[in-house]
């Protein structure tokens, strides 16, 4: 039996509208998505680099926590936290400040060798 194409033909419109209004959707979401891939690389170019050391700062900011090598995660953890040279990491441990005890960055200053740093 075939049915007759006034049944099927509003139910096939109707069809063809969901996936229409669907594919918008799909299309939007994909759009959105590109749009964000390429904000999100923008942002990691433009970002500055990392600072080769970082002093990590306690609540109060006169008090100092830790000598953190650059690419240590425990400071990314806190807010508080101030890029360093070479030469005010190396100031900053002799003057007893600690080291970061993840990723040492007296050893990696050889702050330990020259015998400034007595942790």
């Amino acid at each position: 039996m075939r049915t007759s194409c006034r049944l099927i033909c509003p139910r096939l419109r109707t069809l063809e509208t969901w996936l229409a209004l669907t594919l918008e959707r799909v299309r939007a979401a994909i759009t959105d998505g590109e749009r964000r891939e390429v904000e999100r690389q923008r942002g990691q170019q433009a970002r500055p680099p990392a600072p080769e050391w970082v002093l990590q700062l306690g609540p109060d900011p006169r008090n100092v926590e830790a000598v953190h090598v650059g690419d240590c995660p425990t400071p990314r953890k806190r807010r508080r936290t101030r890029a360093m040279t070479r030469q005010q990491a190396v100031d900053a441990l002799s003057e007893q400040v600690p080291a970061c005890p993840l990723r040492r960055p007296d050893t990696v200053l050889g702050v330990l060798d020259q015998g400034l740093c007595r942790n």
